[in-house]
């Protein structure tokens, strides 16, 4: 892959909070592009369901815009199938379990 030294000193100096964001927000494009694909629908007809014009559409999916969570809700709703998806890890005992111990004296030897 043929990469760019320019580029590559600017990628470096970003936190990894917004490589993060900028990762999220190309997924998310994606995600969208792959739900219009299969649904046979072009970026106008996603404009036209929301209102919206094509530009702003346009805009969205560029990877590079902040989306909005309720904007997200919006394009879902108008897509009919979801965007996101959270993942809800659920605490799980572990696979053992400790008995409870107590702390004693040591046994004195019985008399005679």
């Amino acid at each position: 892959m043929k990469t760019n030294r320019i580029m590559d000193e600017i990628r470096s100096t970003i936190s990894p909070e917004m490589k993060l964001q900028m990762e999220m927000s190309v997924s998310i494009a994606n995600r969208i592009y792959e739900i219009l694909e299969a649904k046979g629908m072009t970026q106008k007809d996603l404009a036209k369901r929301l209102g919206k014009t094509e530009t702003e559409v346009s805009r969205w999916l560029s990877g590079t815009h902040n989306l909005t969570l309720s904007t997200i809700c919006k394009i879902s709703a108008a897509l009919g199938d979801p965007i996101l998806q959270v993942v809800h890890q659920v605490e799980s005992s572990p696979a053992y379990e400790f008995e409870p111990m107590m702390a004693s004296e040591p046994l004195s030897d019985p008399k005679p």
